[in-house]
């Protein structure tokens, strides 16, 4: 017995999983053309992830771009209506580079955008959903997460010159501390805002611990109000949701477009961030709109090595149930399983040559793992 032939793959696995969470919290699907006029992504070419598009002139004449991005299409096709929440989920091709290659290639991207009048339980539910989307995927995740508006304080009350900080942000982006050590003394800044600069950069680990620690290191050298909502936002969190979030300033994203809280998620066995987001309210204000915006991607090409792995097995999980069980413990228990993306098989006989990575019982209701080779 295969059951792998009558599945889904990996990726579109992950996709189902992911739209049935989004649409579970009010986000609603956005559907959008595969090309917009070029000029939108030429305005905003440094918000891409590669500035290489796919162009073609339109029998009107206009010069068209396959979209290389999501987020741009549908803020400009969106109303603004910054006094309200609009809330959307979207699984659209867009057409670029992919990263390891030197082609173009269509990338199926999965994600979501909040905007209107954003408020902390809307970043909060944004923060959960990311994290949620990571553990869909392999529980072997963390998001790590950091807030540009303090680190622009920082980079203010430190006297770094604004033509100066696209260089400062790209080696706090590669923890550089060589060439940020580097270019901080020709700039004539002081030894002990270097060190601090410095500090700031390697200073990660868990909200509970990093931001009290911060917060006491930055008293008085910046305004700490933006710190603590930023500690509040974290510790609204649930306990299941903090426990993969990682404090570390070194993710950074264009302040041009970008400002406050920006993360990346990552899984292991994938040498790139899978997912990436934040808030973008620059961009909004660079698209003359009044409304704030958080969002995220969630790159799927990337996950091509997991799905390797994963087409080892034929299933993620065997629920190996009693004749006696009563059918609806066996649907309660199946239910669980398959929201949290697994595949899943329930039987009352363990079928021969099943390849699979976890073999859990269940029996008079009770429910436990007798095998896991995952």
């Amino acid at each position: 017995m295969n059951t792998a032939n009558l599945s889904l793959n990996f990726n579109e696995r992950v996709m189902f999983t992911l739209r049935s969470l989004y649409s579970m919290c009010g986000f609603t699907q956005y559907k959008m053309s595969k090309f917009e006029e070029y000029d939108l992504y030429a305005k905003n070419k440094d918000f891409l992830i590669s500035d290489s598009i796919i162009t073609f002139t339109d029998t009107n004449g206009k010069l068209m771009a396959l979209k290389p991005d999501v987020t741009l299409s549908i803020i400009k096709n969106s109303k603004d209506l910054p006094d309200t929440i609009q809330k959307v989920y979207y699984n659209e091709n867009v057409y670029r580079i992919s990263k390891g290659t030197q082609g173009f290639k269509e990338i199926m991207q999965v994600g979501l955008e909040c905007f209107g009048n954003i408020d902390s339980y809307n970043i909060c539910e944004i923060l959960t959903l990311a994290c949620k989307s990571l553990k869909t995927i392999s529980n072997d995740a963390v998001l790590d997460i950091s807030h540009l508006g303090i680190m622009t304080s920082v980079l203010d009350a430190i006297d770094v010159p604004s033509y100066a900080r696209k260089d400062i942000l790209k080696f706090i982006g590669e923890k550089n501390i060589h060439q940020l050590s580097s270019l901080c003394s020709e700039l004539e800044i002081s030894e002990n805002n270097i060190e601090l600069l410095k500090e700031i950069v390697n200073t990660t680990g868990k909200a509970d611990e990093v931001l009290p620690y911060l917060e006491d290191k930055l008293e008085g050298v910046i305004d700490t109000a933006p710190l603590k909502e930023f500690s509040a936002i974290l510790n609204a969190l649930d306990s299941d949701i903090k426990n993969i979030i990682n404090i570390d300033f070194s993710v950074v994203s264009d302040t041009h477009y970008y400002n406050n809280i920006v993360f990346k998620g990552f899984i292991n066995g994938i040498p790139s961030g899978v997912l990436s987001g934040g808030q973008y309210d620059k961009l909004m204000q660079k698209m003359k709109r009044k409304s704030g915006a958080i969002g995220f991607a969630v790159y799927l090409d990337l996950l091509e090595r997991l799905e390797s792995i994963t087409d080892n097995y034929d299933v993620d999980c065997v629920l190996l149930y009693d004749k006696n069980e009563p059918v609806e413990n066996i649907k309660s228990n199946v239910d669980k399983l398959t929201l949290k993306g697994l595949k899943v098989l329930a039987c009352s006989a363990l079928p021969n040559n099943l390849k699979y990575k976890e073999l859990i019982t269940l029996k008079n209701g009770e429910v436990s793992t007798v095998e896991n080779n995952a």
